[in-house]
């Protein structure tokens, strides 16, 4: 075999693969760092560490740390938003009972890794653009809510929107304090939000 041939195809595995198994595997191990002790310890060095990867490879996909932080928040927001949309749409029903699913299936989400919401919502630690991808994020969410009132709400489209921004605002800051106390049931505390978000949104 030519060494082009074992460059592009090594083990079985291309080259496009094996880099995209690396990248991916950064991304986890930062994840992994950021969610457990904070976004301020992940470093190349030790992201490199963690994924079992020559150091040399982490530039191969990133810039810089920035950039892998960036990449491991974005990876959550996605993830995040697939579970509202996805339960949203599979819950059936009226408005109030594909909020209530989505809701219940984005607090099971956080529930099993709450490290997805430290990574969505706290430690900014300087990270340029971090605070642009969380407000990013809030503003999809937002956008969820606004797509499943539709013209259901008596309230003009903007004003739709900022209420929608107001009660996702509100239902994150629930959320993180429920993540620490436990002190309702994520079925319960996602009737509450649903409740709250209905009250301010429906009129």
């Amino acid at each position: 075999m030519s060494r082009e041939g074992v460059v592009r195809d090594y083990g079985g595995v291309s080259a496009d693969d094996r880099r995209s198994d690396r990248r991916q595997r950064l991304i986890a191990a930062a994840r992994t760092i950021w969610g457990d002790t904070g976004v301020a310890e992940v470093t190349v060095r030790g992201t490199a560490r963690e994924a079992g990867l020559a150091y040399r490879y982490f530039y191969e996909h990133f810039a810089n740390r920035d950039a892998l932080v960036i990449a491991v928040a974005e990876q959550v927001r996605d993830e995040l938003v697939e579970v509202l949309v996805s339960a949203s749409a599979s819950a059936g029903g009226g408005i109030e009972q594909q909020l209530r699913a989505a809701l219940r299936a984005f607090l099971a989400a956080v529930s099993d890794d709450p490290r997805m919401f430290r990574i969505m919502t706290s430690d900014d630690a300087g990270v340029a653009g971090l605070d642009q991808r969380r407000r990013e994020t809030l503003d999809l969410v937002a956008e969820v809510v606004v797509a499943t009132l539709g013209a259901q709400s008596e309230l003009a489209e903007a004003d739709l929107r900022r209420t929608a921004r107001f009660a996702v605002g509100g239902v994150y800051r629930l959320v993180e304090t429920w993540l620490v106390e436990h002190d309702v049931g994520a079925d319960e505390l996602a009737d509450v939000c649903t409740r709250l978000a209905m009250s301010v949104t429906m009129r």
